[in-house]
């Protein structure tokens, strides 16, 4: 099995937020600092659970997080994309229902090399702590775009908003595993011969 290591670093800066990102696809430190505590615990959550190593430093333009948690999932998919290469070897798909106390989330991921999210949870209150809910899918919105993934995230039950969230991201975090995981040295998963 290839020991190649799966990494990549992304800087981005705009008038808007200022990101660096480095994320290794097999493991390492993580070290989490975003203007947004609940974003940093989530962000936490999936590192953890996806079984990557992940360094962010990201500040933002103070206005409503908008830009900065939108950005991040850019920085973040930019980063998958780049870190996977022509994704010999993987698995490509990942599938996993993950519970938290009262939430059930499903969650399907495809390393297609084509963008979709269906984002079908619903969170009864406007803010996590200092993230609004919203911006939920802002950022996977922006993950499925820029790391050209299908993302599939649905709430089979639940009612208890910080649950459904931190549910969201380990299910996505988890299901991200099993479609990254590296089987063989060269194959790629598609009948095409290629995944972009």
């Amino acid at each position: 099995m290839s020991t190649q290591p799966r990494t990549s670093q992304i800087e981005r800066v705009t008038k808007e937020t200022s990101i660096h990102l480095e994320l290794n696809l097999d493991g390492g430190p993580i070290a989490i600092s975003t203007d947004v505590t609940f974003f940093n615990h989530m962000l936490d959550a999936f590192a953890k659970h996806a079984g990557c190593g992940l360094t962010l430093r990201a500040s933002g333009d103070g206005l409503d997080h908008h830009h900065l948690v939108e950005d991040v999932g850019i920085a973040l998919g930019r980063a998958i994309h780049s870190a996977l290469g022509q994704k010999q070897g993987i698995t490509r798909f990942g599938s996993i229902m993950v519970p938290l106390d009262d939430a059930l989330i499903a969650a399907s991921i495809d390393l297609s090399g084509r963008s979709y999210l269906n984002l079908n949870v619903i969170y009864p209150v406007e803010n996590l702590g200092d993230l609004k809910t919203e911006l939920i899918r802002e950022f996977f919105r922006a993950i499925a775009d820029n790391a050209r993934m299908n993302i599939h995230l649905v709430q089979m039950h639940g009612t208890n908003a910080h649950h459904l969230c931190e549910a969201t991201f380990k299910a996505f975090a988890r299901a991200f595993a099993q479609a990254k995981y590296r089987i063989n040295d060269s194959e790629i998963p598609s009948t095409k011969g290629l995944l972009e």
